[in-house]
């Protein structure tokens, strides 16, 4: 899998390209085709970050990223 640095994650936030990207315990996933993610946020969870220390505020669980594809690893 394609490793990706943080600065290069954060550039999928939704404003600055297209694709809208987020990362969980290292694994960077697509979220693009979510509604949920429109415009690079969900609630007040921003696209282009890592997600992990964020989790334990939602409302689901970590299986939320199993429908999404995995695109990369976060350095």
């Amino acid at each position: 899998m394609k490793e990706y640095t943080k600065a290069q994650l954060a550039l999928r936030n939704g404003q600055d390209r297209e694709e809208i990207w987020c990362a969980y315990r290292g694994v960077i996933y697509d979220v693009t085709s979510s509604r949920l993610w429109r415009n690079g946020h969900h609630y007040e969870h921003w696209a282009g970050q890592d997600l992990t220390k964020e989790l334990g505020d939602a409302p689901h669980t970590d299986r939320v990223f199993d429908r999404f594809q995995a695109v990369g690893k976060l350095l």
